[in-house]
């Protein structure tokens, strides 16, 4: 009963973690369910120092790393996300190409880069938590955001001159 409160509590933050890292759904679910079959093997060692939220993102971060590292190209599709069907079909395409560009920017970040905006600006964690997920100083963590933030203006100001 608590292992399937953990679950529904915790499972959407570290699958989207997971998904944002690797861009796939399906290495996101399997990171996902490998994150809490970790879990449930040190549950019973498990100590309150760390949040649990925390604990398990680390723990899906170092996963995604180590496909990213043995990672080779997807010959699959994505399907298209759905848009609010009372768009314009103009708009919903400026809309999909912005989103686009966006996820690609972000991408090309550097690995460290992106995880720390992934954690902080996308999963809402606060600099310590994010920090502590990603085994590194609050300092650290915060001059990987700068830079990614800076990397992602001069970027969208050079397209704007473009």
């Amino acid at each position: 009963m608590a292992q399937a409160a953990l679950v529904n509590r915790h499972m959407p933050v570290v699958w989207r973690v997971a998904f944002r890292l690797l861009r796939d759904r399906q290495e996101a679910e399997d990171v996902t369910q490998e994150t809490f079959l970790r879990a449930w093997k040190m549950l019973p060692d498990w100590e309150d120092r760390a949040k649990f939220s925390t604990w398990a993102c680390t723990v899906a971060i170092n996963l995604c790393r180590d496909r990213l590292k043995k990672k080779r190209p997807v010959l699959v599709d994505e399907l298209p996300e759905q848009t609010d069907p009372a768009m314009r079909p103009d708009q919903a395409l400026d809309q999909k190409q912005a989103g686009e560009r966006i996820t690609a920017l972000v991408d090309s970040l550097p690995d460290r880069q992106r995880e720390a905006l992934t954690l902080c600006a996308f999963e809402g964690m606060g600099n310590m938590e994010a920090a502590e997920a990603m085994g590194i100083s609050v300092e650290a963590l915060e001059s990987l955001l700068g830079r990614a933030r800076r990397k992602l203006r001069q970027t969208l100001a050079e397209a704007q001159e473009a």
